[in-house]
């Protein structure tokens, strides 16, 4: 049977995986949600209008919006379907999206139900790249400390 920490990580991995490819998905395309779509092209125009460096280097709000949602489909992908520390990375990746993401809508001066989501996925992120990068081998960690009090206890007990 598999270990509570195991099911969690698989669990927390196709859950937001599923998540970040619907908000890509929902970034690029107005097939999904034409409401949706509309909302992000025009929120991404605010965030670009308050970040005028981005213009400096060629950003335009078309090509962020469709930068961060190609990075949250990729990743969402990776995170559903990928084995392994790709899973990782991709965790990694997406954690700094959402950190952006906060930013901008700090920036914009959004209130906290505009960004909401962010947080708690963000939050959601952490967790699971905490839960991923715990050691494995931490009971047999406590074992060998077991081992090492046993062995010390019977030499004391010859010393006696």
């Amino acid at each position: 049977m598999a270990s509570p920490r195991t099911i969690t990580i698989v669990a927390l991995s196709f859950a937001l995986g599923l998540f970040f490819v619907f908000m890509g998905t929902i970034k690029l395309t107005p097939r999904l949600s034409k409401d949706a779509y509309s909302e992000m092209k025009r929120a991404y125009k605010s965030y670009a209008k308050a970040l005028p460096g981005l213009k400096k280097l060629g950003i335009s709000s078309v090509l962020l919006r469709k930068i961060i949602g190609t990075l949250e489909v990729g990743c969402g992908v990776v995170l559903t379907l990928v084995p392994g520390r790709p899973k990782d990375v991709a965790n990694f990746l997406l954690l700094l999206v959402m950190l952006a993401v906060l930013f901008f809508h700090q920036l914009v001066g959004d209130p906290l139900k505009r960004y909401a989501h962010a947080l708690v996925f963000g939050i959601l992120l952490t967790c699971r790249l905490l839960i991923a990068r715990q050691s494995e081998d931490r009971p047999e960690r406590e074992e060998t400390r077991e081992q090492q009090v046993n062995a010390e206890e019977k030499n004391k007990v010859k010393v006696s």
